[in-house]
């Protein structure tokens, strides 16, 4: 593997000193803007707090993207960066479509967000919106087709992955740090074997959103200054959906069915929490999308956790899931 750490350590480093800076110019924008989560049912904080974080994380991603761009189409004074990009299928024009349609798949999450966040969208007409940016992102030719050769069900799969994971870590997004952190963990361990592989283009995406999200969690975690709202749990499911599904986990070098096992490792705590929440509402005869304090988190701090080593205990889980997915790609 040729892990080029010049173009590397450089995006995670730049996507987290964007967010940094950025966030204290996004909570301004919320508090102007009355877009802050008051406190009410169900909700830990006692004082509105700025939902601030889907457009920091976004920034924090696309910024240092942009400027990547820029430094290559301007033909950069290292030739060496140049043409590792190249060789590796990222030149500006190569795969342009599938990027341009997950970059504005990430503004669709975060718009359709932040109109939740701000007038309570109803559900149905939320969930539209989720799968039509889904619809963009599969139509663009960004979709599972592992074991499937039928395309219309590979479509249908797709889309029904990506809803769900969305949803899963929205429906994460129950304490400070929680969602945020998960969202980390899953983005490093997505960059790390992709760039294992040598698929640069998943590994650069992984590093840039946890670099976002680590510049965005002191802000949130322990003590919350801004949340992510709807607009960011969006953005971080949307995300860590779509690194599922770009990187090719069965290939010659790795031929071993179980490699579909990866990201559904990476990714067993959000999904496993929205599992366990939707069948113990629709035991209760309640609407799967109505909140309730049944989550994994809920439950750690009922046995005496506190609401901050709760979260730890739940990042840790994830590391360690995550660890066996890296174990078992390397094998």
């Amino acid at each position: 593997m040729n892990f080029p750490f010049t173009v590397y350590l450089p995006a995670l480093a730049a996507a987290f000193i964007a967010a940094v800076l950025s966030l204290p110019l996004w909570r301004r924008f919320s508090q102007r803007t009355g877009l802050v989560d008051d406190p009410g049912h169900r909700k830990i904080h006692h004082t509105p707090i700025p939902l601030a974080g889907g457009f920091t994380v976004l920034t924090g991603i696309v910024l240092p993207l942009l400027l990547g761009v820029a430094a290559l189409s301007r033909h950069s004074p290292a030739p060496n960066l140049g043409e590792q990009f190249i060789d590796h299928g990222l030149r500006p024009d190569n795969r342009a479509l599938e990027l341009a349609a997950i970059l504005l798949g990430a503004l669709g999450m975060v718009i359709l967000g932040w109109l939740d966040d701000k007038f309570e969208l109803r559900p149905s007409l939320k969930f539209g919106g989720q799968l039509a940016i889904a619809l963009l992102v599969v139509a663009a030719n960004v979709r599972i087709t592992l074991f499937i050769h039928n395309v219309a069900f590979s479509y249908a799969v797709t889309i029904l992955w990506i809803l769900t994971v969305t949803n899963a870590f929205n429906f994460m997004d129950n304490m400070n740090g929680l969602c945020a952190g998960l969202g980390a963990i899953g983005a490093w361990y997505f960059a790390v074997i992709a760039a294992v592989d040598g698929q640069y283009l998943v590994a650069l995406l992984g590093l840039l959103t946890c670099g976002a999200l680590l510049g965005f969690l002191p802000y949130n975690f322990p003590h919350a200054s801004a949340f992510l709202g709807d607009a960011g749990s969006h953005l971080v499911g949307y995300l860590l959906a779509v690194m599922a599904i770009l990187p090719h986990f069965y290939t010659p070098q790795h031929p071993h069915a179980w490699a579909v096992l990866t990201p559904l490792l990476i990714l067993a705590v959000p999904l496993g929490d929205l599992v366990w929440v939707v069948l113990l509402r629709w035991r209760s005869g309640q609407p799967f999308y109505v909140g309730d304090n049944n989550h994994l988190s809920h439950r750690l701090v009922r046995n005496g956790l506190s609401k901050s080593n709760a979260v730890l205990l739940i990042w840790l889980l994830a590391t360690l899931l995550g660890g066996v997915a890296l174990v078992l790609t390397l094998l």
